[in-house]
């Protein structure tokens, strides 16, 4: 059996061909970029247990540690921001909801990933409220 490029043109080969080459080009790039995002996607996860703590504690503080407070078992992951003290650095956005009775707030924390480690750089709370 003769190979399929062999028994077409040989214009209709070379655009096969190239046809094949560029599908090659996008595969390899889609696995590159999978693979090198693979730290930045393990980071918010990384996180994520780190900011739910902390929601604990700052909506307990805010609230003078009513019993009534909690906070929602995930957290959301933000789009990254740059550090404004150096623009090569982003710091991880997690946003945690959380109620006291019948207020609902909204915190979100930022975070820089070290190694294992999740360095917690800023908090916000907000009740969410119509005045």
């Amino acid at each position: 059996m003769k190979p399929r490029l062999a028994r077409l043109s040989p214009s209709m080969a070379f655009e096969e061909a190239v046809q094949i080459q560029v599908a090659m080009k996008i595969k390899t790039f889609i696995l590159l970029s999978l693979f090198l995002s693979a730290p930045c996607l393990a980071a918010p996860l990384q996180c994520e247990t780190e900011a739910i703590a902390q929601a604990g504690k700052l909506l307990a503080f805010h609230s003078d540690s009513d019993n009534r407070a909690g906070v929602e078992a995930h957290a959301k992951t933000l789009p990254a921001i740059i550090n404004p003290a150096n623009k090569k650095q982003r710091f991880l956005i997690l946003e945690v909801m959380g109620y006291v009775y019948k207020a609902n707030y909204r915190m979100r924390f930022l975070y820089y990933p070290v190694g294992g480690d999740c360095l917690l750089m800023g908090q916000e709370i907000i009740e969410l409220s119509s005045l």
